[in-house]
Order: structure tokens, then C-alpha cells, then sequence
């Protein structure tokens, strides 16, 4: 098995659902009584929260060189809003990073769905890193909430679930924003937030919805298994 470096602490609650998620998928291949090898660097949340485009970027790079030297054949960002510093890390270093908008792209190609909602905190929906992506890649448009929605979202993922607080609250208001962005034409809602998934189920709501944290988390498992499930 391949060992994947894992960049977590944003939040630590989505985490450790990368962490049981990822073993959980490799195990179904190779039986319990096994486990992937995996490097986590755990960094302060706080980072994102001071905004410091630059600072963000190199810490990245910094944690990407030090899991790399430590014997990391990918990396696996465990959150969407840090995958805006993958077009400046991704170049200094040699082994990939395992994009989430790939994941999604993915499941989009495959359910022939052409336009999606996104729904997360404000750099994840407006950076457009996850936009450009979607749209270069696989020809997906993507839709996100009216400006007047986008910091009540953001409130909640960086106030509520990204401290692993779920209310009802919460759940109506993206429950409700999910039902604005189908009538502009989603034919998909992509939870953007990796805590969403914790808020929010596929019975809550009548169009796909696509779970970030899962989708990437197969990812990295696929990533870790190629090599072992080749020789079989």
C-alpha cells in the first residue's frame, strides 16, 4: 500500500472523519484485521481564520515538504477552502495532491450532472479555485447562494460546525439555500464544507447531493490500494 500525508486541523472534527473514512474504504479491499498507512500533520484552524493569503500559502508548502520527506506518495488536504493554495503548492513539490473538486467532478461525470449548487464558507464559494476547476476539467457550472446568503453561510460553517456545533438552525438555513440554488438551475448540491455532511443527509433534500468528505476520502483510498490491488 501507498502511504498518503494528510493535512487536517480544519477543522479537527472533519478530520477524524478523513482519518476513519479512509481506513474504513481500504479496509473493505484488505479485511480489518489491516490498516493504510497514513501521515497526519494536524495545524491550527487559526490560520484560515486570519486570512493571510501568503502566510497560508507557505505554511502549506512548508507542511507538504516536511510529509513528503517523511515518505508521502500523495497528499490529501482534509478540508475545501484550503484547496485555494493548490495551484501555488502543487508545483514545488513532486508528488501529487489529490484535488477534492476532482472527487466531485467525478461523481458529477458519472450521475451526467452538468450544474451544481456549492454551498461552504465564503473563500470556498466565492475564491472560485473549486469553480475553475469543475468548469476546466470536467465542463461543470457552478451556482452559489445570493452575496446576501454568502456571510450568513460563512457565520455558520466558521461560528457552528467547524466547532462542532449542528443546530436545527443551521440545517433549515442550508436546507433552504439548497432550494434557491435548484430553482437557478442546480441539478446537484455539492457540500463544500466537510462539516456539512455531518449537518446534513441525502433524505434531507430531493436533488444529489454530493459529499466532499466521502468522495475524497475514496480518493485517497483508490490512491493508497492502486499499487497493492495491481499485483493481485
Amino acid at each position: 500500500m501507498r502511504t498518503i500525508g494528510l493535512i487536517g486541523g480544519t477543522s479537527w472534527h472533519s478530520t477524524i472523519v478523513y482519518y476513519r473514512l479512509i481506513n474504513e474504504l481500504v479496509g473493505k479491499k484488505i479485511g480489518s484485521q489491516a490498516n493504510p498507512p497514513l501521515i497526519i500533520y494536524s495545524l491550527n484552524i487559526e490560520l484560515m481564520r486570519e486570512q493571510d493569503r501568503n502566510k497560508i500559502e507557505h505554511t502549506y508548502l512548508h507542511i507538504a515538504r516536511k510529509l513528503e520527506i517523511a515518505g508521502a506518495k500523495a497528499l490529501i488536504i482534509c478540508a475545501n477552502t484550503p484547496h485555494m493554495v493548490y495551484e501555488y503548492v502543487q508545483p514545488k513539490i513532486s508528488i501529487p495532491i489529490l484535488h477534492i473538486a476532482d472527487a466531485v467532478g467525478e461523481m458529477a461525470k458519472k450521475e451526467n450532472l452538468r450544474t451544481l449548487g456549492l454551498l461552504g464558507n465564503r473563500p470556498t464559494m466565492t475564491g472560485g479555485f473549486i469553480q475553475k476547476r469543475l468548469s476546466e476539467k470536467f465542463g461543470i457550472t457552478t451556482l452559489i447562494p445570493d452575496e446576501d446568503y454568502i456571510d450568513i453561510s460563512h457565520e455558520y460553517v466558521s461560528k457552528e460546525l467547524t466547532q462542532g456545533k449542528f443546530t436545527q438552525t443551521a440545517r433549515s438555513f442550508f436546507i433552504d439555500q439548497m432550494q434557491l440554488l435548484k430553482e437557478k438551475g442546480a441539478e446537484g448540491i455539492i457540500l463544500g464544507c466537510t462539516e456539512l455532511p455531518l449537518l446534513i443527509e441525502q433524505q434531507d433534500f430531493d436533488l444529489p447531493l454530493i459529499p466532499t468528505t466521502q468522495l475524497h476520502a475514496q480518493m485517497a483510498a483508490d490512491f493508497i490500494l492502486r499499487s497493492s490491488m495491481a499485483s493481485h
